[in-house]
Formats: structure tokens, C-alpha cells, sequence
């Protein structure tokens, strides 16, 4: 996917289809080809995809905040004209999805979040990261799943590589830092966008109940379930994540 990446100015992102604009969001150690099944499915039923990089390490550490990334997002919204859209954010991208929404309405007009945090997540637990230790970030790789053979050897080297890096691994710890900092149950009874919740039935990382947390606290979303299924939905049971949210979409007329 990354040949397929538009450079505009300070934004780097790609963009396929026509219609609707799904701005999708990827998480701190997710790549924007997690979300190829959501690429491969929405353009064919009349939506335009886009998936901007996010800044994760660009940014100087003051700047390094879940607030930062949500006008990153309001930003790149404008600069490509896009209107009202629906953003959609897993883990990280989902807490940044969340706070553009709060920050921004007027640009929003549905939102889809999975795995996402902003009320609770258990990332890594007090040892993470642990540089140069290729086993135990294999081993947490494998814990985002319920099937750990869909960490690969691609997806666990990218993590190694990130987390081997001083300057991202000192950035990682800031970003999880400023995410812990921004709950946002305060938040969600106020936020009247339409939400869709999916959410698999074995998240290890941001559990079950934190899907009925924001679905309790959120004034008009609906929640649904992927039955063995991890933290990353789009990626182990795409078929059925792009079908409930479709549907989800009609439903909604957006």
C-alpha cells in the first residue's frame, strides 16, 4: 500500500474510489494495510477511502498528543475539501476518531470505532516496550489477535523495528501517555454523532465491557460483536466487519 500514497503538502495518504468520504484512522503500531479489506470493499459501494499517515513520529514531543492527531485530522479534512465525513479509527486511531469527533461535529457526520481506546486500554502492560527483545514483542504481537498466527513475521518486524528506534520508542511512550491522559467518559454523554461499535468478542488489549462502556455512555450508537476475534476486527474477520458496517451505514443513511 505504500506505493500507492499521494504526497500533498505536510499530508501523505491514500485515497481510492468516489462518493462518501471514510477517513480511517490506524493505530499506534498499526500500518495502513490493516485496513486493505476495508480498501477493497467500500470503493465498490460508492465511497471514497482515505487513509492519511498519521504524524506518530514527526511531531516534536510537546506536540506528541492524541489533541495534536485530531486536528492533524481536521486539517487534512480541509485540505482536501472533503466535508462532513465518517471517520472510522481502530485502537489509538479510534481515541483520535473520538476526540476530532468532540472537537469538530460540524465535520463529522458518523463515526465507527473498534478496539479503541479513550476509556481503558491494557497496551502493554508496565514492561512495554522492551527494546531488542524480539520474542516478547512477538508474544504481544500475537496477543492483539485471538488467532496469533495473524501476526506475521511482517507485522512483528515492523513493531520491532518501531520500538528499536530510540526516538519512536521514547515518542510511543508519550502518545500512550497522552491517551491515558485524555479519557474521555466526561465526554461521551455529549457527543450526539451517530457511532457504530464493532468489537471482538476476545479483545485482550481494550476488553469487552469497554465496548458496552462507550456504548452506554454514547447517546446514539449501535454495538456489534465478531465472535473470535482480537483487538484488530477489519483485520481477522474483514468479511464480516465490512458487512456490519455497510449494513450499519444503510441503516443510518450515511
Amino acid at each position: 500500500m505504500k506505493n500507492n500514497l499521494q504526497q500533498e503538502g505536510r499530508f501523505s495518504y491514500l485515497e481510492k474510489g468516489e462518493g462518501t468520504p471514510i477517513v480511517i484512522l490506524h493505530g499506534l503500531m498499526g500500518g495502513l494495510s490493516n485496513f486493505d479489506g476495508v480498501v477493497d470493499f467500500f470503493p465498490d459501494k460508492g465511497y471514497k477511502v482515505l487513509i492519511p499517515e498519521l504524524p506518530l513520529y514527526n511531531m516534536s514531543l510537546l506536540q506528541t498528543s492524541v489533541q495534536t492527531f485530531a486536528k492533524f485530522i481536521k486539517d487534512f479534512i480541509e485540505f482536501r475539501d472533503l466535508g462532513k465525513v465518517i471517520l472510522l479509527g481502530n485502537s489509538l486511531g479510534g481515541h483520535i476518531a473520538l476526540l476530532a469527533t468532540k472537537m469538530y461535529p460540524e465535520l463529522i457526520k458518523g463515526l465507527v470505532i473498534t478496539g479503541s481506546s479513550g476509556l481503558y486500554e491494557n497496551a502493554m502492560g508496565e514492561s512495554y516496550p522492551r527494546r531488542g527483545d524480539y520474542e516478547f514483542i512477538k508474544k504481544k504481537a500475537q496477543n492483539v489477535f485471538y488467532d496469533p498466527a495473524v501476526a506475521t513475521k511482517e507485522i512483528v518486524d515492523e513493531v520491532y523495528v518501531t520500538v528499536s528506534d530510540r526516538n519512536k520508542l521514547i515518542k510511543t511512550l508519550a502518545i500512550a501517555k497522552s491517551a491515558i491522559r485524555h479519557n474521555m467518559a466526561k465526554d461521551l454523554p455529549n457527543m450526539e454523532t451517530p457511532t457504530c461499535i464493532i468489537w471482538g468478542k476476545d479483545d485482550n488489549v481494550t476488553p469487552p465491557e469497554v465496548a458496552e462502556d462507550f456504548n452506554r455512555l454514547l447517546p446514539d450508537s449501535d454495538l456489534y460483536w465478531i465472535d473470535k476475534c482480537g483487538h484488530a476486527a477489519m483485520m481477522e474477520h474483514p468479511d464480516q466487519f465490512n458487512d456490519l458496517l455497510y449494513d450499519w451505514l444503510q441503516k443510518r443513511n450515511l
